[in-house]
């Protein structure tokens, strides 16, 4: 009777987990009849210190039928954050829990980091943004495997950031599940 309550326990948590309500900022068919949908950006990464706060977003891409990643890096601060570009031999870099190593390959010409200042927080902010192509079986593999790292190689550095298991965001005040993000939004690309 034990056994049986633990497997109704473990599928039950596992069917709940699994089940992401798919939220959509933009779902368009265009005039050639192809579907672009993309979902809403989640955060990544967050990183606070002093007066100087860097954040990563993600959101996915379905164009007509091709997933895309989209990339934001977002970084204030009141001297000058660093300025980062992407160029056509940026990746990045997705570690998995299982060992296994995922590249995605930039689909972004030349673009690097507008500066931008805001007078409401007196800080200059950085904003970064990049579409990235998945290889052939990475898609399969992030579906089944938790990351734990990112490195993303940009123009003229390349910069590892931790994933954490939960963002507790002290900035939007939301809780974010970086390490389980493919598992939980791929299937909106479906």
């Amino acid at each position: 009777m034990k056994k049986l309550f633990l497997i109704v326990s473990l599928l039950t948590v596992t069917l709940i987990n699994a089940q992401v309500e798919c939220d959509y900022s933009y779902n368009e068919v265009t005039e050639e009849g192809v579907e672009v949908r993309e979902t809403k950006e989640y955060m990544m990464y967050e990183k606070i210190f002093g007066n100087t706060s860097q954040y990563i977003f993600f959101s996915l891409t379905d164009n007509g039928g091709t997933p895309l990643l989209n990339f934001k890096i977002l970084s204030k601060s009141t001297g000058f954050p660093e300025l980062y570009c992407f160029d056509n031999t940026s990746k990045i870099y997705i570690q998995l829990t299982n060992g296994k190593i995922i590249t995605l390959i930039s689909a972004t010409q030349q673009q690097c980091a507008t500066l931008v200042y805001n007078p409401d927080d007196k800080k200059n902010m950085r904003v970064l943004s990049g579409t990235f192509l998945f290889t052939k079986g990475s898609l399969e593999e992030l579906e089944k495997s938790s990351i734990t790292y990112i490195r993303v190689r940009y123009t003229t550095d390349t910069v590892d950031y931790p994933i954490r298991n939960e963002i507790d965001s002290e900035t939007i005040k939301e809780k974010y599940f970086p390490n389980k993000y493919f598992i939980n939004y791929l299937n909106c690309l479906k």
